[in-house]
């Protein structure tokens, strides 16, 4: 494939832009080669610049789960757009999408809009903190829940994939009340909650891990995950800007019938545009300025553009039947994937839930973050540049997901199935 004015906006990009991208994993060097750039995108696939046209398991890393440009979000984003973009002030549409998402996700009472999921977590772990009147944030290594300085300490995504034990310029006084233990570990988590020195004020979690590729959870992890943050008056903060709508219309938390006290979302409830929302029980989000003292607030947080589209993308997957055939595509897809894999030889394990897959490169169960890095790197790149060669677009990253959309149909999937098997023959001939 021609990638020819890719490579010259790559260029032109790194003279004004830091490493030529605006979010790190976008670069590609992890996978040993140059970013594409879009020109656009439909149904499940996207065309570069150059005129290429790929199939797209990236999915705008999870939002586009109705495909991209869906024309009910459209026309939508259209319609709102020609009354005005943002206000700096309350707009109907906040009201009709915050009613939605709390009869939607069991542990929503009421529900505050941001602009990000960084913004969302950061914002749930302060009003968690003043709410108790605690320090300590507990996190799961390689668990990412985005780039605020209490989270990048053995975080996942862009940091895992770029090898970066942390960052600098985070405070040590910062990150020193931020707690992290290994994922799926019943015994450390039991040793870390019950530690009566700790001054817990929450626990963070993604409840289906998605930054160190798809990791899930034992049920009985979960299970006690609750019971003791419970036991031991710890807000329990799933971050669900991943899994929310995603698993299930309720997100993780309905898929595994287990309630937190403080949800983040963000991704699906945008339909693609900017957006993050945290929200769970009422006596919790009274805190927040201007009903409490916790105080939090964005001048485009509730942008009406985003409100548009999240609330099209929402009546979008009350649909009946959507979930049950999404997931179950991608289940039958999973399956297969994981018999080619078998058949190839390599050391390969894929994991998979609802719509959520990733295929490790490595001969070890993946059940945590360590495990999850036994993975090999450069056969995943390798993996990655014979997929895109052949128009099939996976996240350039062994640690992020590949999502399926319900715009993914029976050519798409097959021809995933397809090339994953030539992909994997050629790299176990070498």
């Amino acid at each position: 494939m021609n990638r020819a004015q890719s490579q010259q906006m790559f260029e032109k990009a790194c003279q004004v832009i830091p490493g030529g991208v605006n979010s790190p994993v976008r670069a590609c060097r992890s996978v040993g080669c140059e970013p594409l750039f879009i020109s656009s995108a439909q149904g499940a696939r996207v065309t570069d610049v150059d005129g290429n046209e790929y199939i797209d398991f990236v999915c705008s890393w999870g939002p586009m789960i109705g495909g991209h440009a869906h024309p009910d979000i459209v026309a939508a984003v259209e319609k709102t757009a020609a009354h005005g973009t943002s206000f700096g002030a309350p707009t109907p549409s906040e009201i009709s999408l915050a009613s939605m998402v709390v009869e939607a996700v069991p542990s929503i009472e009421k529900v505050r809009f941001v602009n990000s999921g960084t913004e969302a977590t950061m914002s749930a772990i302060r009003l968690a903190r003043g709410f108790t009147g605690k320090n300590v944030v507990v996190k799961f290594d390689g668990c990412y829940h985005g780039h605020a300085d209490s989270f990048l300490v053995k975080a996942g995504s862009g940091v895992a994939t770029l090898g970066i034990p942390g960052s600098p310029g985070v405070p040590e006084d910062i990150v020193k009340n931020t707690v992290s233990i290994a994922y799926n570990d019943m015994g450390m988590l039991e040793k870390t909650l019950l530690d009566d020195s700790l001054d817990i004020a929450c626990l963070i979690m993604e409840p289906v891990a998605g930054n160190m590729g798809c990791v899930v959870p034992e049920r009985a992890f979960l299970e006690r995950v609750r019971s003791l943050t419970r036991e031991r008056d710890i807000v329990l903060i799933f971050d669900e800007v991943i899994t929310g709508f995603r698993l299930a219309y309720g997100g993780a938390q309905e898929y595994f019938g287990i309630t937190p006290d403080l949800t983040c979302l963000g991704k699906i409830i945008g339909g693609g545009l900017p957006v993050g929302a945290y929200g769970g029980r009422a006596d919790i989000m009274d805190q927040i300025a201007p009903d409490g003292p916790v105080y939090q607030a964005g001048t485009l947080s509730g942008n009406p553009l985003a409100m548009a589209a999240g609330i099209a993308t929402l009546k979008m997957l009350q649909e009946p039947g959507f979930y049950e055939t999404l997931n179950g595509k991608a289940s039958d897809c999973a399956g297969r994937l994981k018999e080619i894999g078998v058949k190839s030889g390599l050391a390969v394990k894929l994991n998979h839930i609802g719509s959520l897959m990733t295929a490790f490169f490595t001969d070890q169960e993946v059940v945590d973050f360590d495990s999850a890095m036994s993975a090999d790197t450069d056969r995943y790149g390798e993996h990655f540049r014979n997929m895109l060669s052949q128009g099939i677009y996976l996240a350039p990253s062994q640690f992020e997901v590949a999502f399926i959309s319900s715009a993914h149909g029976p050519e798409e999937l097959k021809k995933l199935e397809k090339m994953t098997e030539w992909s994997f023959k050629k790299i176990a001939e070498k």
